[in-house]
């Protein structure tokens, strides 16, 4: 890790020019810039007050953890085409297997289906956002439209299909995660 960086990083956060830094800490400019270029290294003493100067604390600024990440865009996409099937699934969310849900776009080309998924421990949640599917639980065949939600416990085998002339598009989500 390298402390200066990371100092300046807070600094440039904290909207403080180096001298305005120093002044905090009762030090020099050239003190600053020497250790933001890891020219030298504060005390621990010292680094406890610059630290305090920006609002962190030793165990704040040593923490390598990265901030969870909340926002994805296209390029965390992975897709899965089955061209026999006539389906893509496109995880949205990187890893999501390890998360309590897990949520999946589906397309469909007509005819297009899923495959299998077997009996488990868990709910499904689905919202077709194009086209219509039949939605097969156990023996049971259900039409879902654009527009509208299916949601089921999984003790039964499942899977959708399209049976329809048209593509079709469901955000289905999973917990726990199964696809």
């Amino acid at each position: 890790m390298k402390i200066g960086e990371k100092i300046r990083r807070l600094r440039m956060q904290h909207n403080l020019t180096q001298e305005e830094l120093a002044d905090r800490c009762e030090l020099t400019k050239g003190f600053i810039s020497q250790v933001e270029r890891d020219l030298t290294s504060p005390s621990i003493a010292t680094l406890v007050d610059i630290l305090a100067a920006l609002g962190s604390t030793l165990s704040g600024f040593f923490n390598d953890e990265l901030p969870e990440k909340v926002v994805f865009s296209k390029n965390d996409v992975s897709v899965k085409v089955n061209e026999e099937l006539g389906s893509e699934i496109h995880w949205l969310i990187p890893n999501a297997q390890k998360n309590s849900m897990e949520p999946i776009m589906v397309h469909l080309e007509p005819g297009g289906e899923t495959l299998f998924d077997e009996p488990h421990d868990g709910e499904e949640f689905g919202y077709v956002l194009k086209g219509q599917i039949v939605l097969h639980i156990g023996s049971e065949q259900l039409k879902v439209r654009t527009g509208e939600s299916f949601y089921f416990t999984a003790k039964l085998g499942h899977y959708i299909s399209n049976p329809g002339k048209k593509p079709a598009s469901v955000l289905w989500i999973s917990t726990p995660p199964s696809f």
